[in-house]
């Protein structure tokens, strides 16, 4: 319930931007919106593939320079529409959800994972569960900072029927 809600709150923070309100930035920060859809979309891909099962990233991110540990995904951004960034947000997140969905009906939370720290001790999908809530809550703060300077855009949660809205140029 946590990371939908992050999730949410994200997403109508970024909801229904051009060019110009996804690459605003605030003062020296190189962050935009654009970018950070971008950077979460990959985080939401990579927990649920690679730390949760091992498995390569796959695609889209196979075929871009983003390899985990840079930030392609912030600097890039800048170089994709509206309607791909959106849905590429949108298409990792329902990835993400049918991963962790089938994770939790194989072994529920406390199922341990992939990914191991360098005794070889590995997580649980607890603990993946956690940093992908830890990732879209710091970012969700910043995004509430952009999204306020783009066009005074403010709350904790979407509005009571709020649904994405679509791109339109």
């Amino acid at each position: 319930g946590a990371l939908d809600r992050l999730r949410a709150t994200f997403r109508w923070k970024a909801d229904g931007l051009g060019v110009a309100g996804l690459q605003t930035r605030i003062g020296v920060s190189e962050l935009t919106l654009g970018g950070l859809l971008k950077h979460l979309a990959a985080a939401e891909d990579y927990i649920f593939t690679t730390k949760l099962r091992g498995e390569p990233v796959g695609a889209p991110w196979d075929l871009t320079e983003w390899d985990g540990s840079n930030d392609w995904e912030f600097t890039s951004a800048a170089e994709d529409s509206p309607e791909e960034l959106y849905a590429l947000w949108d298409g990792a997140v329902e990835r993400s959800r049918a991963r962790l969905g089938a994770a939790l009906a194989d072994g529920g939370l406390d199922q341990l994972v992939h990914a191991s720290d360098s005794d070889g001790q590995h997580a649980s999908l607890r603990r993946l569960v956690f940093d992908l809530i830890e990732e879209y809550g710091r970012h969700t703060g910043h995004a509430d900072l952009l999204r306020e300077a783009v066009d005074g855009r403010v709350g904790e949660d979407p509005p009571a029927g709020w649904h994405v809205t679509p791109y339109r140029a």
